[in-house]
């Protein structure tokens, strides 16, 4: 699983519990990102969705939630992993761009991403594999970057797991259906159908995912963009297109407000914390449409970015740490019975460094 900005680890196992005490069978992740949770409720044997707008979320979704793992030839996959982990490196975009102009990569492994990533728009491309060997070379990728975990920057000083060669894995693929949508959430949201539980983890800031993790984007894409300054972000971060209701503190709440009342699903579990543009009060009533509604709380330990503290485009620190714990919450919505059942099972046991009071 690659470095996420907003990644909900440590929640999972939380996560897990409240779908286990609602019996849902039907799930949906909205803003699914590296599908960390649609893995989770997955391998508890619900029927997923899991939806994002972004390309790379698409083939993490392709490749760990839509693809069946009893449906796929193990040898053969293994075989063009292989085939690919053998390549020789070969100078491209990626050398040029995010190893020569700036430092995301090593060249050694900027090569190598070049030529694996070719082989793939060469020999897989609309192949069932596809979105498989593409997560296995993100994930190889983002075991050799250099960046605190995000995008917009490098680090001044090449990280140490940067000197390590690149190395392809079989991503741990999870048995039994479910379906990947590339799409909007506010658009979506109406058209999916109905679901015993949605998990809804929206952006909660004005920092943008197309541009946090841009190198993604790319690779997925694989359309050699222009790019502009020091981190070499893709031209089209300019275009108006590629922005999100969400990031905007005048048009996110209404954006959040219409994708929770066009979900149709009998539980609701939305995530947020206290950092971000809207209090918990206006969330509870944002999902009053249900009989019941509970806000759980958790401290927790901030993302390791803004733990090292605030850094220039070239990687230098700039800035202080002027906290390193926040308060992440969970909105659980729907039947009181259910409501009632998911939050005893929250309570039950800490998790890690996460407390639930």
């Amino acid at each position: 699983m690659i470095k996420y900005l907003g990644s909900k680890r440590r929640l999972v196992p939380i996560l897990e519990r409240i779908a286990a005490a609602t019996g849902a069978q039907r799930a949906l992740d909205l803003f699914t990102g590296t599908t960390r949770v649609a893995q989770a409720y997955k391998r508890q044997g619900l029927q997923v969705t899991a939806v994002d707008s972004a390309r790379y979320a698409e083939v993490f979704a392709r490749c760990y939630i839509a693809t069946d793992a009893a449906a796929v030839d193990r040898r053969t996959l293994a075989e063009a992993v292989a085939h690919l982990q053998a390549l020789p490196g070969e100078p491209g975009y990626v050398t040029e761009t995010f190893c020569v102009r700036s430092r995301f990569f090593q060249p050694f492994n900027g090569e190598r991403i070049d030529a694996v990533r070719q082989a793939i728009a060469d020999d897989f491309a609309g192949d069932p594999m596809e979105p498989i060997l593409l997560t296995s070379l993100l994930e190889a990728a983002d075991r050799v970057d250099s960046t605190i975990g995000v995008q917009m920057a490098y680090v001044k000083e090449w990280a140490p797991r940067s000197f390590k060669p690149l190395e392809l894995r079989l991503p741990e693929l999870l048995g039994g259906p479910g379906r990947a949508v590339r799409g909007d959430a506010v658009e979506e949201a109406v058209g999916l159908g109905a679901f015993d539980l949605a998990y809804l983890d929206p952006p909660y800031n004005q920092h943008r995912y197309f541009t946090n993790y841009h190198v993604w984007e790319t690779l997925v894409a694989w359309d050699r963009p222009a790019h502009y300054g020091v981190a070499c972000k893709r031209i089209d971060a300019r275009d108006p297109s590629t922005k999100s209701a969400f990031n905007s503190k005048r048009t996110m709440p209404a954006a959040l407000r219409a994708t929770i009342d066009a979900v149709d699903c009998q539980f609701l579990v939305l995530s947020y914390n206290d950092e971000a543009w809207l209090a918990r009060e206006e969330l509870e009533e944002m999902c009053g449409r249900h009989p019941e509604v509970v806000t759980l709380a958790f401290d927790s330990a901030r993302y390791v970015g803004a733990r090292l503290g605030i850094h220039g485009p070239t990687g230098a620190k700039v800035g202080t740490v002027s906290h390193v714990r926040n308060r992440e919450y969970l909105v659980l919505a729907g039947p009181a019975d259910l409501v009632g059942r998911a939050a005893a099972a929250c309570r039950a046991q800490p998790v890690g460094d996460t407390h639930v009071p």
